[in-house]
């Protein structure tokens, strides 16, 4: 049962939130939402956007600060026949999702400085768990009812939250070479934090097999179950070696291996009658008939059921340690920074173009528990790992004619080149049940989007605005499970801004993300068979941006 944090442990919370990369958040301002194509932006948000272009903006103080409240909704359907449920849900909920943008324009110069949530964000909740971790439960019932206990049902309570958000602190400087071309060179520090919190309890079965207790069909916890079974079962192997022993002394010494195990002469040699019904009901246990068996029979019995009970109490054992409560509370952090560099070109008065890279973030996370047993075997305090951002390209044009803009872009993501420090599920080889893997095995092709929108002016002081963004992240079916899958997204976004005056300007916006289904092949094992279950992986989201723009 332990599947369950193994999972959590190799999964990646942190992610981009909606359009993005993998691992990286684009949408960085309220104006972002109404209008979702902003690489080339000349306003506040250039700060993160285009930091050379800030250079075609008013001399003087610029500020700008955003939030984005954000809905999730994750849903995953398993066909494994079973699971009480095929459909599993799971929400994002982040109320909270800043960005701060603020410049210093000079003639020649300008200073920036900007914050943004640039990877994560929000917090996954999976109130009914997920079937990757209820699978392993599930099949308690085909194994445990082959075994002959006449199981039919189990129940669990699960229970699994995560959290990560990604700070990004930039600085910038801005340089105006002449009236067409400008060009920034910037600094990001980034600071990570995940948080997992879940537990896995009161995992019960109903089995009818009495002869380890009173344990007749209706739920019971299943470690009670699997230890009485163990200390049942203990019992058996002491008694067959114990018995065996006997009798052999009786065949060996006395000759009397010939002799009924019922003959009531064997009283006289100790063997009264609770200690022959005792031997019968072990080899009743053994799964053969105690009647009518010679004494030297019913020592092959007992001999050769002994191994067979202490390897059946180990399983037990087992069985009753897998099926305990779970509980984890673990926390990952660490740092890392990256370059950025941009260039603005503007080759006539209603053109601008810009290219912006960021260099490769390289990160390395600490874990640490809450309290020595919360790592659920899984979690290791102050372990490391990798967990990086990648390199990103980002290109943007807009063009204005008259009252309308028309904004078009596209982000590159150099996926290939990070570590993420990913780990899949290895049930093809229990002994570890999650291997890491290098992003060259789980990524076909680098991450990409593309994005188009339009801005019209309705007046000097109001204007509407519109976009759309396609966007590929360009993994294969082994990176995709039920907690961590990367979709193709379409999103659509739209709103306004008002001016209040020359100083002021407010932006609305509202967008919806939606991705497109994706679905695989699980590696699921029921004893030796590989069941092959199909998971659908799907999910939508819902912003709603307000920000204010002040220009002194």
């Amino acid at each position: 049962m332990r599947k369950f944090l193994t999972l959590i442990a190799g999964t990646l919370v942190t992610g981009s939130l909606l359009a993005g990369g993998l691992v990286t958040n684009t949408n960085q301002s309220a104006s972002w939402v109404r209008l979702p194509s902003r690489n080339a932006s000349i306003e506040s948000d250039a700060v993160y956007y285009n930091p050379a272009g800030l250079m075609k903006m008013d001399n003087g103080f610029h500020f700008g600060i955003s939030n984005q409240t954000i809905f999730q909704t994750r849903e995953i359907t398993n066909d494994y026949s079973y699971l009480h449920e095929s459909l599993y849900k799971g929400s994002v909920k982040a109320p909270l999702f800043p960005s701060v943008a603020a410049a210093y324009k000079m003639d020649k110069l300008a200073i920036s400085f900007g914050f943004n949530p640039v990877g994560g964000g929000g917090g996954a909740t999976y109130e009914t768990g997920l079937p990757s971790f209820e699978m392993s439960i599930a099949d308690l019932v085909p194994l445990t009812f082959a075994n002959g206990f006449g199981t039919t049902d189990y129940d669990a309570k699960i229970f699994f939250e995560g959290s990560s958000i990604y700070f990004g602190y930039q600085g910038n400087v801005s340089y105006k070479i002449n009236d067409m071309i400008s060009v920034a060179a910037g600094f990001r520090l980034v600071t990570a934090k995940n948080t997992y919190n879940g537990y896995l309890r009161d995992i019960s079965i109903n089995p009818n097999y009495p002869a380890f207790g009173a344990y007749t069909g209706s739920m019971v916890h299943a470690s009670d179950f699997f230890t009485s079974g163990a200390t049942t079962m203990t019992a058996l192997a002491t008694g067959a070696t114990g018995y065996s022993a006997g009798l052999q002394t009786l065949i060996t010494t006395y000759s009397l291996g010939a002799m009924l195990l019922t003959n009531p002469a064997l009283a006289a040699y100790g063997l009264d009658a609770t200690a022959i019904a005792t031997i019968q009901q072990i080899i009743g246990a053994a799964g053969q008939n105690p009647a009518g068996l010679t004494l030297t029979q019913a020592q092959a019995i007992l001999a050769g059921a002994a191994p067979g009970f202490t390897t059946g109490a180990a399983t037990m054992t087992g069985y009753a340690g897998a099926t305990q409560d779970i509980e984890v509370d673990a926390e990952e952090t660490g740092m890392g920074y990256s370059p950025i560099i941009s260039v603005n070109i503007s080759p006539i008065e209603a053109l601008n173009i810009a290219i912006k890279y960021e260099f490769l973030t390289k990160m390395e996370l600490t874990t640490s528990l809450a309290g020595p047993t919360m790592g659920g075997g899984i979690f290791i305090q102050d372990e490391k790992k990798r967990n990086d951002m990648p390199a990103m390209l980002a290109v943007g044009a807009d063009y204005r004619l008259s009252n309308l803009k028309l904004s078009l872009g596209g982000n590159y993501y150099f996926d290939k080149s990070a570590d993420y420090g990913h780990k899949i599920d290895n049930d093809l080889n229990p002994a570890t049940p999650t291997v890491h893997v290098d992003n060259s095995e789980i990524i076909e092709s680098n991450g990409m989007s593309l994005q188009v929108g339009l801005e019209y002016n309705i007046s000097d002081n109001l204007l509407v605005s519109a976009g759309y963004v396609y966007g590929n992240l360009g993994v294969n079916s082994l990176y995709q499970s039920d907690l961590t899958f990367g979709n193709a997204t379409h999103t659509f976004g739209a709103g306004g801004a008002f001016s209040l005056n020359d100083m002021l300007r407010i932006n609305l916006g509202a967008s919806y993300t939606m991705y497109l289904e994706n679905e695989k092949n699980v590696n699921h094992f029921l004893g030796a068979t590989n069941m092959l279950p199909k998971e659908t992986y799907s999910k939508s989201t819902i912003v709603v941006g307000v920000g204010v723009e002040l220009n002194f």
